[in-house]
């Protein structure tokens, strides 16, 4: 029996319709079945880095497939993140995207060539690194309190060093500025390190850093640590209290990476990720690796890393607008 035309055009749709299913199903039954690239949008060495890669073992183990760390450093992240958003859509390529590059980004430059709602898909928070608001000890300075009823007494003459124009650590301090009605200046190094180094010598006396970067020189007494701006207090330094507890509790400025793939990628495919990456970062000898690093694990859904990115934009946005921050 021979099938007019238009039979013989359903009968093929059908059949390309149920051959695509099948193949679909049996991509997303085998998917992994090859290593997995990490896009880090920071050179190797960095806390993004060490971070990246202990994560990355853990991920290994439970997909069964090597994750390959990929260090593609420049721009604040914004090179980095671009390359993830760009890349094939099948899981294969994921990225560890920075707070800054994610969050703030947007708002600092009219030429950022991704768009973090429409170009990725977000997987699930990887780990948040407390920061601390630090002062040279020789400031004798030794409470938050302290800090801004001297800063107002002497508008101007304290001085905040930063990792760069346009880092967290910039927007933090100018966070803090804006809640205290205090100006402590902005002095730009190009990384935490230099900064660090100049707050040792108190040739800058303040800042707010990530954990890793200062805790030793807590410990060792040269700096004070006058509040952690996290929600709650870290393991790391339990005797010292959150910025809510001194009395600013919109000063919330821990750094973050999330992972990230783009926006394309199945459905399906995210979601084991999701499934894999939360156990992975709930396995005792990661938590154990990362709050070493001062980092905490912060395993999640894909709609809790949506919202709390929509409440880090409404943060930093009016932060980046009053001081005309741009993007290095």
């Amino acid at each position: 029996m021979r099938l007019n035309p238009t039979w013989r055009a359903l009968a093929l749709g059908l059949t390309l319709s149920a051959s695509a299913f099948i193949t679909s199903s049996a991509y997303a039954q085998a998917f992994p079945n090859r290593p997995i690239k990490v896009i880090v949008p920071f050179a190797a060495g960095g806390s993004a880095d060490v971070v990246a890669r202990i994560f990355g073992q853990s991920l290994s183990t439970q997909l069964g497939q090597p994750v390959v760390i990929d260090n593609r450093g420049g721009g604040g992240g914004v090179i980095g993140i671009d390359a993830a958003a760009k890349a094939t859509a099948d899981g294969y390529t994921l990225g560890l995207a920075n707070a800054t590059g994610l969050s703030a980004a947007q708002y600092m430059t009219d030429k950022l060539p991704y768009n973090s709602d429409k170009d990725l898909a977000l997987i699930t928070v990887v780990a948040r690194v407390p920061e601390l608001l630090v002062v040279n000890s020789q400031q004798n300075i030794t409470t938050a309190a302290q800090l801004v009823t001297y800063a107002k007494a002497n508008p101007n003459k304290l001085n905040y060093g930063s990792a760069g124009a346009s880092s967290i650590i910039r927007l933090a301090m100018e966070l803090f500025n804006a809640q205290a009605g205090v100006k402590i200046v902005h002095v730009p190094y190009k990384g935490i390190g230099p900064a660090v180094t100049d707050l040792l010598a108190n040739q800058v006396q303040v800042t707010i850093a990530d954990v890793p970067a200062v805790i030793q020189h807590v410990r060792a007494g040269s700096f004070k640590a006058l509040a952690v701006t996290s929600a709650k207090r870290i393991p790391m330094l339990p005797e010292t209290p959150t910025t809510a507890e001194v009395g600013y509790p919109k000063v919330l400025s821990d750094n973050w990476y999330g992972l990230i793939a783009p926006v394309a990628t199945p459905p399906d495919v995210v979601q084991k990720i999701n499934a894999a990456a939360n156990a992975a970062l709930k396995s005792p000898e990661t938590v154990k690796l990362l709050e070493a690093q001062g980092a905490l694990p912060s395993p999640g859904t894909s709609a809790e890393f949506a919202a709390a990115l929509k409440d880090e934009k409404a943060k930093w946005a009016p932060i980046i607008k009053a001081n005309n921050i741009r993007l290095e």
